[in-house]
């Protein structure tokens, strides 16, 4: 009944199959993209919420930052150039302040009073007047390691922007500033918006060359496995119009293209194509034994053979790429879910376009070999493979698991990486700037510990102050900065060096009120908002960061929540810092969990597809092995997890368990059919066994462009992709034949 229709109907599914995907597809280029991290997690994690509510007190904690690099800044043409671009750069709309060495202060005594100038009241004429800025600037702590390097080398001009700052716009605006600005001098431009901006160009780069390149390299694998126009048009009509359609929905639900985005076309490319190989393949079988079979029977043997297997390898796919639904990380539950979606598409459209062409298409001239069933070096080698199995399955069984215990022991040195400046490669000027950020301005990335109560007590201030001093002997920090060390600089200015109050808290907090107050007699109090509320009811301490890997931002959180754990007026901890600290703790969580998620739910997909669940657990075995080896080279690789590689596991036992249900199903039916386990199994390698080669390497070859991704994440997915395939296809044709050989199990013996 159903090939009666498919040819009755088989131009209508023609036309409406590609209309469809023209109509989604003409969506795609609406899709925006989202190269936020905080896009990464969900609004309700606590770093999230923290963070925004220290926004809401103290501004936004987006921080960007122009670099002017010199022989000597203290150059007076250097100093003018620097200070006309302060003037411009502080004058844009998105910028709330802007710190440099024209608008910070130098606190100092005269006469018992506090004098607050500017930190360069003027631009050196001549040698004397250079060094004597020189020697003002070396004492004054506000400025030096904050806006000055300690070389005299770089000079820092640092930007906190609005929460309504548009990344592209700033980053173009800044630009445009500094051309406008000319003079000695080079200029460097770094911090969040310009990482952001970036990681948009480098999406839209790897679009533009990985995609033709999968699709290329694909062609061509495809060309090399069928030497037959069906062979390579058929499966990658399906692969574009399931991306199509896929793609297409995105901008039509309000989802945007993130950095982890980058992989689903691919994906779709690489796994898409699947069931059409299977299609052709057996297809090219029955003509080559059957060349002269009708077009009905031709179908209809097409549909027995293959529709059950194709719709269970699907769903099993479906089922492990779904594991990624159990993720914390947002962009990889979307990921999983349309990743899902387009395959099942491509299921869909395998089963009815495929069909429908293959009736309408001139029928494929093939060389019929009756005589010689493995007349190809593939099939050769497979049989050969398996006859050597039935012989020794054992040894096969042993080596396999020796191999993976060996490289699994790798596993102990896996590390976690959800800072993104890490994403860029060593010689990116995103990540040269972002190293000299933290070589010499206290780093990019910061925590904040939010006080609430009287600022102004003593008590709680000197509490501060204890933990600026603990915290700054801390691995990876770079600059530790609050209101309690601004008084204790007022102090300095204060006090002569041998009283006892001299750089220190005042005891009362009359005294504390006191130097406030002098200060804003010749500074202005505006100069601490990024530090403490007008009502001195809220204040912050910051924590610049200078070692921004992920390993060392989630150890220093730990230790300031151990610090302040029994503080009251710690109301909480927030900053980008400690976003990407619980980012990478979600990385890790994520990863173990959607990887269970995906084993249980294939394993029990497959338990009753085949109405025994001892086939789960025989399909559990290669796809541990590979899962075990995958980690084990990550970390013997020095392959970290991060938003990108954490989503590996879910697809490689997508992927993965096809092979293996393949396998299975045919050597069923080769059981059935009469023939013993040896022989069953020398069969099922021959002939299934090379579709299954065919559709890994092809799975293998539409992942390896991303090896050639900007990012390395994307990077080392592909890498490990491929990896991972090769491994699940290994446990297919060697570990499962041997096991099967072994123990005989009844789903597939019974008659």
């Amino acid at each position: 009944m159903k090939n009666f229709l498919l040819l009755k109907f088989r131009w209508p599914i023609i036309i409406l199959t590609v209309a469809v995907a023209i109509a989604f597809g003409i969506a795609i280029p609406s899709i925006r993209i989202e190269p936020d991290i905080e896009s990464l997690i969900p609004d309700r994690m606590p770093s999230k919420v923290n963070t925004d509510r220290l926004e809401e007190l103290f501004g936004g904690t987006d921080m960007i930052v122009i670099l002017l690099e010199a022989d000597d800044i203290l150059e007076s043409e250097v100093l003018e150039r620097l200070s006309r671009i302060e003037s411009k750069f502080s004058a844009l709309e998105t910028i709330e302040r802007s710190m440099s060495l024209f608008s910070m202060q130098d606190i100092k005594g005269l006469d018992g009073m506090m004098v607050v100038e500017p930190a360069v009241p003027f631009i050196p004429t001549g040698e004397e007047d250079k060094e004597e800025l020189r020697e003002r600037l070396k004492k004054n702590e506000l400025v030096m390691g904050t806006v000055l390097s300690e070389d005299f080398r770089y000079a820092a001009i640092i930007g906190t922007l609005s929460t309504q700052a548009d990344n592209k716009l700033l980053v173009q605006a800044i630009n445009e500033v500094v051309e406008n600005c000319p003079g000695p001098g080079t200029i460097q431009i770094g911090g969040y918006p310009v990482v952001a901006e970036s990681i948009t160009d480098n999406i839209l780069k790897d679009l533009k060359y990985l995609l033709p390149l999968a699709i290329l390299l694909i062609l061509l694998i495809l060309f090399l496995s069928f030497r037959d126009f069906k062979g390579v048009f058929l499966p990658l009509s399906v692969v574009f119009m399931s991306i199509l359609i896929t793609m297409g929905i995105m901008p039509l639900i309000g989802w945007k293209f993130t950095l982890v985005t980058v992989l689903l076309p691919i994906m779709l490319i690489a796994i898409g194509n699947n069931y059409g190989i299977y299609l052709v393949n057996k297809y090219m079988e029955i003509i080559r034994h059957k060349p002269k079979i009708s077009t009905p029977a031709l179908l209809s043997t097409l549909s027995k053979s293959l529709d059950k297997p194709i719709l269970l390898c699907a769903f099993t796919t479906i089922a492990g790429i779904l594991g990624l639904l159990a993720h914390i990380i947002i962009p990889a539950k979307q990921v999983g879910l349309l990743a899902a979606l387009g395959i099942a598409l491509a299921l869909v459209i395998s089963l009815t376009f495929i069909p429908a062409m293959l009736s309408v298409m001139p029928r494929s001239k093939l060389n019929v070999s009756r005589d010689k069933p493995h007349s190809g070096p593939l099939e050769r080698l497979l049989h050969r493979i398996g006859e050597s199995i039935s012989r020794k399955p054992i040894h096969y069984l042993i080596i396999m698991s020796i191999i993976t215990i060996v490289i699994g022991t790798g596993m102990l040195r896996l590390t976690v990486e959800g800072n993104t400046v890490n994403f860029f490669g060593k010689k990116d000027p995103v990540r040269i700037t972002s190293n000299l950020i933290d070589k010499h301005f206290g780093g990019s990335q910061s925590i904040s510990i939010l006080f609430k109560g009287d600022i102004k007590d003593p008590e709680l201030l000197k509490r501060m102050d204890l933990y600026e001093q603990e915290i700054l002997e801390k691995p990876g920090v770079g600059q530790v900065m609050s209101i309690a060390s601004v008084i204790r600089l007022m102090s300095t200015a204060l006090m002569p060096a041998d009283d006892p109050q001299y750089d220190q808290i005042p005891d009362t907090r009359e005294g504390v009120a006191q130097y406030l107050e002098l200060y804003g007699m010749s500074g202005d109090p505006a100069d601490f908002e990024q530090l403490v509320d007008f009502n001195y009811e809220h204040a912050q301490l910051m924590v610049r960061i200078d070692e921004a890997s992920s390993s060392t931002v989630l150890d220093l959180t730990k230790e300031i929540k151990h610090l302040t754990q029994d503080d009251p007026n710690v109301e909480m901890i927030g900053g980008i810092g400690l976003i990407s600290a619980e980012l990478t703790d979600s990385l890790v969580k994520g990863q173990w969990r959607s990887a269970i998620f995906a084993i249980l739910i294939v394993c029990l997909l497959v338990g009753l597809i085949f109405r025994n669940y001892s086939a789960g657990l025989i399909v559990l075995i290669p796809l541990g092995m590979a899962c075990i080896i995958l980690f084990g080279l990550m970390g013997w690789l020095g392959i970290p997890f991060d938003p990108a590689t954490v989503l590996i596991t879910s697809v490689m036992i997508g992927c993965g368990v096809d092979y293996s249900v393949q396998y299975l199903w045919r050597q069923r039916e080769e059981a059935r059919s009469g023939l013993s386990t040896t022989q069953a199994i020398v069969a099922t390698l021959s002939t299934t066994g090379k579709a299954i080669c065919f559709n890994a390497l092809a799975v293998m070859i539409g992942f390896s462009p991303l090896m050639l991704s900007t990012f390395s994440p994307i990077r080392f997915f592909g890498v490990m992709m491929v990896v991972s395939i090769f491994c699940c296809l290994v446990g297919a044709l060697l570990v499962i034949p041997a096991i099967n050989i072994l123990i005989k199990p009844k789903f597939i013996e019974k008659s």
